[in-house]
């Protein structure tokens, strides 16, 4: 059986939406799998509304547009609004809690506010989703994170 996880990052630009996204695609894609990321942004490049859907699969992915999704990862009240119920029963909704004035609701799916109760809040949702990866994932940390993230260069 081909195991597929289909995953929505939202919330507004500059909140790391796309770059989520793009953690989990290149990690999907060290680990072998077929991957595929299709961002969504308004012009605007900070303040925006932005989100991108992610396909993890064992086999080839045939279509990236999806309607419903194993995991919704929202990082404002709009896609908390727009995304709530595009999660599958049975899925996984996170959501950033100091963003949200209406907190999901929905109970045949687990919802999770961990933002910033367990990554410090410069570093958003990005460094959940490096706590929260699966062991494998873990192996490839150095990898993933030299393939997405800029290097630092430190004058002295």
């Amino acid at each position: 059986m081909t195991k597929e996880h289909e995953i929505i990052f939202a919330g507004f630009g500059g909140q790391g939406v796309l770059s989520m996204g793009r953690l989990i695609a290149y990690a999907g894609m060290i680990e072998g799998k077929e991957v595929s990321w299709m961002p969504s942004y308004g012009p605007e490049m900070r303040g925006g509304t932005a989100n991108c859907i992610v396909i993890v699969s064992d086999s080839r992915i045939s279509s990236p547009i999806v309607t419903k999704f194993d995991t919704a990862i929202l990082l404002n009240q709009p896609s908390i609004d727009k995304f709530e119920n595009a999660v599958k029963p049975g899925g996984l909704l996170i959501y950033e809690q100091s963003t949200a004035v209406k907190p999901p609701t929905r109970t045949d799916i687990s919802i999770t506010t961990p933002a910033n109760n367990i990554v410090p809040p410069t570093s958003n949702c990005f460094g959940l989703l490096i706590i929260t990866t699966s062991p494998k994932t873990t192996k490839i940390r150095g990898q993933l994170l030299e393939k997405t993230t800029p290097k630092l260069t430190l004058n002295s």
